[in-house]
């Protein structure tokens, strides 16, 4: 096991954009992003604040910083927890700690094996 597989040892909640149920579009009529039902990853959670640049160029500060296990969605939404502690009353941004995922880097390690995935919310 590598050390960036080790590392995840925390757990989040993830709630991806709904392409395929919303026909390429993202987004309602209401500008709001369209999402999946919510499923746990495996994380290590950094509540830092770091300013960077966000897709259009922006500059942002950072409310966390996720390693994640897996590829995320711009626009999807992160919050430190399980699935027992979602609000399903409340829309998922809504939810306590829940954050929008504002940028994605991907980094690879030096042989190209595994890829260190970092989130910014």
């Amino acid at each position: 096991m590598s050390l960036i597989s080790r590392m995840r040892k925390q757990t989040a909640v993830y709630w991806a954009l709904d392409s395929a149920d919303s026909a390429g579009d993202d987004f309602d009529e209401f500008g709001q992003p369209i999402l999946t039902d919510p499923v746990e990853i495996k994380c290590r959670w950094d509540d830092v604040n770091e300013e960077f640049l966000d897709a259009k160029g922006a500059k942002r500060l950072s409310r966390a910083k996720v390693y994640v296990d897996r590829v995320v969605d711009i626009n999807g939404v992160l919050m430190l927890g399980s699935l027992t502690d979602v609000d399903e009353s409340k829309r998922p941004i809504d939810n306590d700690g829940a954050y929008e995922i504002r940028r994605l880097d991907k980094n690879p390690n030096l042989r190209a094996t595994e890829t260190l995935l970092t989130a910014y919310l």
